[in-house]
């Protein structure tokens, strides 16, 4: 028997004049005759928590279950997505909802609070945290990736209703005393996933990247697409396709002139276009997990204090004086657009992740998220129930079919959390405040 097949390493890059393009999972990296399974290119598992503030439209309301727009019905094959979830209905067999969730880590902190514990379930003292699950998740599962976590976030979290940029502004503490900011500079981002440079010729060459990264790797990407099969120069196709969106966006965003326009702590590079900046930042995650460069990252996809408007969807008050909407139909009407809006732009994430092929599979397949809030009615700054799902195949750990938990009363988030943990595969018996695991996700 001829063996033919040509091998590449997982960690094969495309180099040139200085830069290196890590490369997605690719068909020709698995040893000729060898199982998947067996192999350093056996699909890894990814993770991400998505978090948006201001809880959600629920039952909590004075118009009570009749003005429900959040929770889910059923499971299975009767399995429901309310409005603000409809989105996600191409992906609802990948769905577990949650009733009854508390974080009282939380509570009574009005906004300082809901981040930094959404992913803690710890109360703070002083300024020190507790370890967050991105970041205990990333010790066990991305820690051989060159960013072993990701901490991206679509606006500045530096904001006075939300305590001014102070330690709990961020979703990530990579220690009980290390908080991790969000990037939300789109530019930054894309510069460090593709190389930035640390010696004088490194960053001349990160200076020519206005031509294009894509540019500079140009002859070995021609070598390289003729060595590879149909389907392989397909994936890769597609791939540096998505690169070169991203660096045309980028390299739009640091040319913007901003001179005109009043943007309070807005820097250069930052997209003034706040659905594109939305979807440019989801476009960037999903070639760091496309590319293997990071499996665990955290995205604040609008911030705790925001005073955001939403022009495009006819919403031009900000979304936190909307959110103190006083059981007024019309600003409960308001909210549901901008909560269904954010939770489609997830559903077009999670698109392009089902539509990424990943071994044998998607990279959705292979993938846990977490998206939802620290909040319940934010009229209120209540924190009971909040509203949380659980999105993904897991590598074959998650529940498939679409289901949502009636919980016992007041199950604490971190339940949650310690589910997830097990699930990728952290032997713990504790964290947070935690009670136990929920044995249905």
């Amino acid at each position: 028997m001829f063996i033919t097949k040509k091998h590449l390493s997982r960690r094969t890059v495309l180099k040139g004049v200085g830069v290196n393009l890590a490369l997605p999972f690719l068909s020709a990296m698995v040893p000729a005759s060898t199982a998947l399974a067996q192999t350093a290119a056996n699909p890894k598992l990814r993770a991400g928590f998505f978090y948006i503030p201001h809880g959600a439209i629920m039952h909590n309301t004075k118009f009570g279950p009749a003005q429900d727009r959040w929770t889910p019905s059923g499971s299975g094959a009767n399995f429901k997505l309310n409005e603000i979830n409809s989105p996600l209905e191409p992906f609802k067999k990948y769905v577990t909802s949650f009733g009854n969730l508390e974080n009282a880590a939380a509570a009574g902190s009005v906004h300082v609070r809901n981040p930094a514990t959404w992913l803690s379930a710890t109360l703070p003292t002083g300024n020190n945290m507790a370890t967050t699950l991105d970041q205990e998740m990333a010790k066990f599962i991305s820690k051989d990736t060159p960013f072993p976590t990701l901490e991206l976030a679509s606006e500045t979290t530096v904001q006075v209703a939300a305590g001014n940029g102070g330690p709990f502004t961020t979703l990530s503490f990579r220690d009980d005393h290390t908080p991790l900011p969000m990037e939300y500079n789109p530019r930054k981002v894309f510069l460090a996933l593709f190389g930035e440079g640390e010696t004088p010729q490194e960053r001349k060459a990160m200076a020519r990247q206005n031509n294009s990264l894509l540019d500079m790797i140009l002859d070995r990407t021609k070598k390289l697409q003729s060595e590879l099969g149909s389907e392989d120069r397909a994936i890769l196709d597609a791939y540096l396709t998505n690169v070169r969106e991203i660096e045309r966006r980028a390299k739009m965003t640091s040319n913007t002139n901003l001179s005109a326009i009043t943007i309070p702590n807005a820097p250069i590079g930052e997209l003034e276009n706040f659905a594109e900046q939305v979807k440019l930042m989801y476009d960037l995650l999903t070639l760091a997990y496309q590319a293997d460069l990071t499996r665990v990252a955290t995205y604040v996809t609008v911030a705790e204090g925001t005073n955001r408007t939403y022009p495009f969807l006819d919403v031009t008050d900000g979304f936190h004086p909307v959110s103190h909407h006083g059981d007024l139909p019309e600003r409960l009407e308001k909210l549901v657009k901008i909560q269904k809006w954010h939770m489609q732009m997830f559903a077009d994430f999670l698109k392009k992740m089902s539509e990424t092929p990943d071994g044998q599979g998607s990279l959705l397949d292979h993938s846990l998220f977490m998206y939802g809030s620290n909040m319940s009615n934010s009229n209120q700054h209540s924190n009971y129930p909040i509203p949380n799902l659980v999105v993904g195949g897991g590598n074959g750990k998650l529940k498939q079919g679409g289901q949502h938990l009636v919980l016992p009363e007041h199950t604490p988030l971190a339940n949650v959390h310690l589910t997830l943990m097990q699930k990728v595969g952290l032997e713990r018996d504790k964290f947070g405040d935690s009670t136990g695991v929920i044995s249905e996700i």
